[in-house]
């Protein structure tokens, strides 16, 4: 684990250290404000469904943006080569790299609660709607970052890995709204793999154990296709 907080904090530093984390802070927060103040003042709806709804695009370009670099650069770079010769295993180096950018996604997301307490200053928004969107907006990112580190394992090139990374986030997002061309069974099954099916259910204000264990599971799943990924390097 002492391998893990090392790296972390290393990355942390490279974010905050740079104007990276500054930036994708910065325009988060006003395409989130924009979303926000849209559903506020042209709908004129008290409540941050809005915001959620441009929040949950939102995530698709930025959390590729964020994990494009954390280990296709390592690898342009051949620093991966030098973590190689230290007592590290991969997993430690995959959490190592997921962690801190989890991190500052969920600092990203914690900082919209400012439309929360306007709103709150405002009215009486309804807490277990908003509680579950941010739930289902922390679990999503969650999602997508694990794909874009495993998509970041496979190439030296960023760009390459934004958008391998962008296309399976999309595809996996679009599943539920192509139900109605596809027969039952089979779109059934489209819909349980659609991540804003279950970002849907969540966001209702019900949180349910098995859209839980289908975020985990994905990112899961994604972290150990990351692992094999860097373990093929030993193989060349």
């Amino acid at each position: 684990m002492s391998n893990i907080w090392v790296l972390t904090r290393r990355e942390l530093r490279s974010y905050f250290n740079s104007p990276i984390a500054y930036i994708i802070i910065t325009l988060f927060l006003l395409f989130a404000g924009w979303f926000f103040a849209a559903g506020l003042f042209l709908s004129n709806t008290a409540d941050l469904r809005s915001l959620f709804s441009g929040a949950r695009m939102l995530v698709l370009f930025f959390v590729p943006a964020i994990s494009m670099r954390m280990l296709a650069e390592e690898k342009r770079s051949g620093t991966i080569e030098i973590l190689s010769t230290m007592p590290l295993k991969d997993w430690h180096l995959v959490l190592g790299k997921f962690l801190p950018s989890y991190i500052l996604i969920a600092v990203t997301l914690v900082l919209t609660l400012i439309h929360y307490i306007t709103l709150s200053l405002l009215g009486d928004p309804d807490f277990g709607a908003s509680f579950g969107g941010y739930v289902g907006l922390f679990l999503m990112a969650g999602v997508y970052l694990s794909i874009g580190l495993f998509t970041s394992s496979l190439t030296k090139n960023q760009i390459v890995a934004f958008i391998t990374a962008f296309v399976i986030i999309f595809v996996l997002f679009l599943m539920d709204k192509v139900v109605f061309f596809l027969p039952g069974s089979l779109a059934t099954i489209f819909e349980f793999i659609s991540t804003d099916y279950h970002y849907e259910n969540i966001a209702r204000g019900v949180i349910d154990s098995r859209d839980i264990i289908y975020y985990f599971s994905l990112m899961f799943f994604f972290l150990f296709l990351t692992v094999k990924s860097l373990e093929t390097r030993k193989w060349k």
